[in-house]
């Protein structure tokens, strides 16, 4: 057990693509943590999915031994965070792990919008922050100015700023120290009774679920009985360790200690991410502080393409969750589609990776329906009704009006772009707040603008337009009426709800011009005409149509008068007419997808 005197519990934040992974990487590197042999790059993301992208989706933690220049050897438990706004969650229960935290930046971009909401949430939890100018070593790299933007919004002294290449190397040695001297060790009380903390957990297909800990108070040793707290679940410590950054078991993890626990417990639903840990024989009076609950912001249909699916579907959300908490699903059934779940994600890329994360771990083929927001629907008899996907919006002769989610979203773009950033965001009906110059080059623009016009292509469309330099970072609003409508797709006169969708009255005949010419393509032609329409109530505001298949029934014609082949043409017009009526449209499965993709 280590003397929590010579701990230091930090975290990695910095906005995305400024280099956190590239930097944990030399930790690991200085500290001796890995062997040479064994090292690679982003060492700590270990998914396929994570490397590929060259984005960090979870958090990870870490422990690194280091021996000071002061002679003393300290661990340091490191938990490196995800950058991309979509997964804020995860950073914020990483910073509840820990006292310090290192605010890195890159020299060559600077400050960027999530730089700062991260810089915020580490300041509202308390820590001690660090902060770091990473790329020194870019012909680029501007790290004086940088360092002036970043004690602009902490304050302190200029030479509390450290410069780094986490490429190179260069400053490594130096960041340690700083971690070693101006970090303060953990709190807690070591003769309390044990309370830790379930920062993470992970779902192992022959040891059950592993939890991710942080020790506060007291003691946890292997083998002793434990008490969940939330779920008052009790049951012994089959195996606790540190991460090394292999799992390494250990008999004891004392106070301020980073590690995991297994107790065998293989019912997912019985540990939760926030809970306690506590003795079972001495328990603690009261539970540490929880995590907030994530609020999802974007909503959409997960469906299997094989209904039989289904069940495998549901156990692998359930798996899921347990590592992604901020994950949020109930059944739906669709009349096209069949059966399935509702999804809530934090954003876009989240419900990107956790479909990929769906069809790639699991084994499944799924079908997504386009994202929406939660709205909320005033119904003339004076009540409120939830509405997350658009066939939960009540008839028309019920409802009253209806409001939308906006959010808070903060842009900070070089100077010159301004005008266009203006330009776009008053498209997307945004109204403006505050602007802020944070030096002559670089703007701070602060907006008002509705969830459901943002989760599409909003973020493309800013770094096309600002040539990739803007970034941005948005956080709940509150909800305000809107002239908003649902707009069905009928095929052949019967609406599919899978593609009907709810949009301002402004862009309702866009989108049905749009999603009726998409279907016009993709649906192969059956034997009768088929309309495609677009409907908003009862009035039909855009159309299409897949012409028939034609067969040529008069090919066996040859000679004679031509009442033969008139016959043979009005018996086939007959026959068309008895299909149409009783037809049903083949819609294949590929047309559903590439129908509902939202990026085509």
């Amino acid at each position: 057990m280590t003397d929590p005197t010579r701990i230091r519990n930090f975290s990695i934040i910095a906005h995305i693509d400024h280099g956190k992974s590239t930097l944990a990487d030399r930790l690991l590197e200085y500290t001796g943590a890995v062997a040479e042999r064994d090292m690679r790059e982003q060492l700590l993301d270990t998914m396929d999915i994570e490397r590929e992208r060259g984005i960090t989706i979870k958090a990870n933690a870490v422990r690194l031994e280091y021996r000071a220049a002061n002679g003393e050897t300290y661990t340091l438990n490191l938990i490196d965070t995800p950058g991309h706004v979509d997964f804020s969650y995860e950073v914020s229960r990483s910073l509840d792990a820990c006292e310090g935290a290192l605010l890195l930046v890159d020299a060559a971009q600077g400050v960027e919008a999530q730089t700062l909401a991260n810089a915020y949430l580490a300041i509202d939890n308390g820590l001690e922050i660090i902060p770091v100018v990473n790329k020194i070593d870019l012909p680029s790299a501007e790290p004086e100015r940088v360092s002036a933007e970043l004690l602009g919004i902490l304050g302190g002294d200029p030479n509390d700023v450290i410069y780094v290449s986490a490429k190179s190397g260069t400053g490594i040695e130096q960041l340690l120290e700083a971690i070693v001297d101006r970090l303060p060790p953990p709190g807690g009380v070591a003769e309390s009774p044990l309370r830790a903390m379930v920062f993470d957990s992970y779902y192992d297909t022959y040891r059950g679920v592993v939890c991710s800990i942080r020790v506060v108070d007291g003691e946890i040793n292997s083998g002793e009985a434990l008490r969940f707290m939330a779920t008052d679940l009790s049951d012994a410590a089959d195996e606790i360790g540190v991460l090394l950054p292999g799992a390494t078991p250990v008999t004891r993890l004392g106070r301020g200690e980073v590690g995991y626990l297994i107790t065998g417990v293989k019912e997912i639903d019985l540990i939760r991410v926030g809970d306690t840990v506590t003795d079972a024989a001495t328990s603690a009076d009261a539970p540490l502080p929880g995590y907030q609950e994530p609020k999802p912001m974007v909503f959409s249909g997960l469906f299997p393409a094989d209904g039989d699916d289904f069940e495998r579907l549901r156990e692998a959300l359930d798996k899921l969750r347990l590592n992604d908490s901020s994950l949020v699903y109930q059944p739906e059934t669709s009349r096209a589609l069949g059966f399935g779940f509702r999804c809530g994600f934090l954003g876009l890329l989240h419900m990107e990776i956790v479909r990929e994360r769906l069809e790639r771990e699991y084994d499944l083929d799924l079908v997504a329906t386009a994202p929406s927001v939660e709205y909320r629907a005033h119904l003339t008899d004076g009540s409120t009704v939830q509405v997350r996907s658009p066939q939960d919006l009540p008839d028309a002769q019920v409802l009253a009006d209806i409001s939308e989610p906006f959010v808070k979203v903060m842009v900070i773009t070089p100077s010159e772009y301004v005008g266009t950033v203006m330009e776009l965001i008053q498209q997307r009906r945004g109204e403006m707040g505050e602007m802020t110059y944070l030096t002559p080059e670089r703007v701070e623009l602060h907006y008002q603008v509705p969830l459901a016009e943002i989760v599409f292509d909003f973020f493309d469309q800013l770094k096309s337009r600002t040539r990739g330099y803007a970034s941005m970072d948005y956080e709940p609003g509150d909800y305000r009426r809107s002239d908003l409508v649902r707009v069905n797709i009928l095929l052949n006169g019967v609406p599919v709800d899978a593609f009907s969708s709810i949009v301002h009255k402004e862009r309702a005949y866009r989108y049905g011009r749009a999603m009726v010419e998409r279907l016009r393509r993709l649906i192969p032609r059956q034997l009768f005409d088929v309309p495609v329409q677009a409907a908003v109530g009862s009035r039909i505001i855009a159309r299409e149509t897949i012409k028939a298949q034609r067969k040529d029934v008069t090919a066996k014609c040859y000679g004679g008068d031509i009442t033969r082949k008139r016959k043979l043409l009005e018996r086939q017009k007959e026959g068309k007419r008895r299909m149409k009526m009783v037809g049903q449209v083949e819609v294949p499965q590929e047309a559903f997808i590439s129908a509902l993709r939202i990026d085509e």
